[in-house]
């Protein structure tokens, strides 16, 4: 397709995106300014109340009952929050429904509403089409025009390095983008994730794109039911397919390249280690986002959710040191403080059955997980320890809810490989 066409049909593709959600937007938030561009340097007096009255209060709120600690005096975010991943507690919340741009901390709503659409092993050969409404200056994994790739190694280029080639393609074997922007904004609201607007299912910055800290925290809760968002979550590298070459003899060869998470408290970075316990979940960082970041940790059996969103304090890996200090925090904080709102069940925990699959994986195994214990990880296929996670925490009580497995009050089955990783 010559340069000009393939301009023009990226641009449409985007419009497109953008007019569909606009659409159900209404007239009120239309006029309103766009939080999504250029927020507020204070938040709204009202934001929403979903999971407690207090929540929806602009500032810091928190109840140190009990002797629980301080909270950390050097947390710059805009918006966070600390929440128990298995009960649904928030310990503490700052602005918590702010509604923000949120980068690609977006991909966790765009993995958890695709991943059981197909089995791992499903194979695509991408299209020039697939590549389509990329947004200039995106994070790529390095997903190639004509070559064919798994449904896992997709995945991987999502979680690992955030690449929107990879959720562009899935994308397109979803229907295209206008379907996926629909599916994952009614996904959100199953999940009662009502301050999210999402317009382009990458988290590239979009007119009217929003989500919250508090929404960010629901996506990686959902989304930690699935046994290979988990996998994935807490992979640090893995073996990524590269473009075939053809040698003079006519011989082709197709070599992976290794690829790495860019989550720092994961990876470890120069100036930060690996923080014990760490397993996950997203980070992102554009132009109207600023950095964001959630993240998943267990320690003393304790698993916890932090979500940090825009730190002011401008240094260079901000976002994870304000994380890692808010876990430090939850840790401590942990049976002292009192709640002060909680995160919500999706709307189908209503009426409470088993789902017809509630094996968590991609694609589905269309076994029950009652009964069983917990679900083990996979080893790593490619020697780097990165790849699979080992069941860390034995299981506890196990709810299923309409439309599917969602688990409450259970021990997840962490990546206990993880917290045995020296820094790569």
């Amino acid at each position: 397709m010559p340069a000009p066409k393939k301009a023009l049909r990226r641009t449409l593709s985007v419009t497109s995106a953008a007019l569909t959600a606009l659409a159900v937007l209404s007239p009120a938030a239309l006029a309103a300014p766009d939080p999504s561009k250029s927020p507020t340097p204070t938040p709204p007096a009202s934001m929403s109340t979903m999971g407690g009255a207090r929540l929806g209060k602009p500032g810091t709120q928190v109840d140190l009952a009990g002797g629980a600690p301080v909270l950390p005096k050097d947390i710059t975010a805009r918006s966070w929050i600390v929440a128990d991943a298995e009960s649904g507690d928030v310990l503490a919340a700052h602005n918590a429904h702010w509604r923000l741009a949120p980068a690609s901390t977006l991909k966790m709503l765009f993995a958890d509403t695709l991943l059981p659409k197909w089995p791992k092993t499903t194979e695509h050969k991408v299209e020039v089409s697939d590549l389509a409404g990329i947004g200039a200056g995106s994070s790529l994994v390095g997903v190639k025009e004509e070559e064919t790739y798994s449904v896992h190694d997709l995945w991987l280029g999502v979680f690992l390095r955030s690449g929107n080639d990879a959720v562009h393609v899935l994308s397109a074997m979803n229907g295209g983008v206008d379907k996926t922007v629909a599916d994952m904004n009614e996904h959100a609201e199953e999940l009662q994730a009502l301050d999210t607007n999402v317009v382009s299912p990458d988290g590239y910055d979009a007119p009217h794109q929003v989500s919250s800290a508090y929404d960010l925290t629901l996506f990686a809760r959902s989304g930690l039911q699935k046994k290979d968002f988990r996998e994935y979550a807490s992979t640090v590298r893995a073996k990524f397919p590269g473009q075939t070459e053809k040698d003079k003899k006519g011989k082709t060869t197709r070599k992976p390249f290794e690829i790495q998470n860019t989550n720092r408290l994961l990876a470890g970075d120069s100036d930060m280690d690996v923080y014990p316990g760490i397993a996950g979940v997203k980070n992102g960082n554009t132009t109207n986002a600023g950095a964001t970041f959630t993240g998943v940790a267990e320690r003393n059996g304790k698993v916890l959710l932090v979500t940090v969103m825009n730190p002011a304090k401008d240094e260079h890996n901000e976002v994870y040191k304000e994380t890692a200090r808010l876990f430090d925090w939850g840790f401590a904080a942990a049976g002292k403080a009192q709640p002060v709102g909680e995160l919500v069940r999706p709307r189908s925990a209503a009426q409470a059955s088993p789902g017809p699959d509630a094996s968590g994986e991609a694609g589905g195994t269309g076994k029950s997980a009652a009964g069983t214990g917990p679900v083990a990880g996979a080893t790593a296929s490619d020697g780097s320890g990165g790849v699979g996670i080992a069941a860390g925490v034995t299981a506890g009580v196990l709810v299923l809810l309409a439309g599917g497995a969602f688990l409450v009050n259970r021990k997840w089955p962490l990546p206990d490989l993880v917290r045995r990783r020296t820094r790569p």
